[in-house]
């Protein structure tokens, strides 16, 4: 009879990996750090930010000829689930630059193609809430009347639109802050790095709040600009959100991707 202990299973890494408490002027660090990768990684850029631009022109495009449901469809079924793969590819250039190497496109197509099944599970995570965020629209139309000539009723809808949407805003940011850029770097499940993310930002929520406001400002910019400015504007974000990332959490307990 064999009476070797069993061994165990039990994995020692914390569940939520452990974050950083960070200034206020920290968003300010992470927009200069990543202009200075989008200055050495000029090209690689340009290829990420036109996908980016040309996929933003096609969905609105999509949107103006076959009205909005046909817009939050194409939002729902191709974008959602593209977007996770090009911002990994971003995060790629980011990454091989800090570690001193040079960047290239293949190189983020295989860290891509890797991560993919996990970007394919933050992509169904956000899918769901803008599922649960469309029916709450609808309801809120539904039993939130709006009178003819009634301010009162006009703002009573606006606000209570404004709390449902700030809350569903405020949970995908707090998921999607940390976790994307963690699962281009670490041999992480998404799950942990989901869960790190929103303990991240609710454990700074002050300088994330600022630094939600800088991303919808300059995402905002972009599309004033005719789209133009998103193929510019978006990479500048995703190099910054790894810099955020490399700063906040600290997932060294977990194996770097090769």
């Amino acid at each position: 009879m064999d009476h070797r202990p069993a061994e165990s299973t039990d994995d020692p890494r914390p569940f939520v990996v452990p974050c950083a408490d960070l200034a206020l002027d920290a968003p300010w660090r992470w927009l200069r750090l990543g202009w200075h990768d989008l200055v050495r990684a000029p090209r690689l850029t340009l290829i990420f930010g036109g996908v980016i631009m040309l996929v933003s022109i096609g969905v609105s495009a999509l949107a103006w000829s076959l009205g909005r449901f046909a817009l939050l469809a194409t939002l729902l079924s191709g974008f959602v689930f593209v977007a996770p793969l090009i911002g990994v590819g971003l995060y790629c250039v980011s990454r091989e630059l800090m570690a001193g190497r040079e960047p290239s496109l293949g190189k983020s197509f295989v860290l891509a193609r890797r991560v993919v099944g996990q970007a394919g599970v933050f992509a169904l995570a956000q899918l769901v809430i803008l599922l649960i965020w469309s029916r709450a629209g609808m309801m809120i139309n539904a039993f939130v009347l709006i009178e003819d000539n009634n301010w009162a009723s006009l703002i009573e809808f606006l606000a209570i639109g404004s709390a449902v949407g700030s809350i569903f805003a405020a949970l995908t940011f707090a998921t999607a802050a940390f976790s994307l850029p963690m699962i281009a770097d670490r041999d992480v499940d998404m799950i942990t790095a989901c869960v790190s993310s929103v303990n991240a930002v609710l454990r700074n929520k002050t300088t994330m709040v600022l630094w939600g406001a800088i991303i919808a400002v300059l995402t905002a910019i972009g599309f004033a600009t005719a789209f133009l400015g998103l193929a510019l504007i978006m990479p500048w974000l995703a190099y910054s959100a790894w810099h955020a990332y490399c700063e906040t959490l600290d997932a060294s307990a977990w194996p770097a991707l090769d």
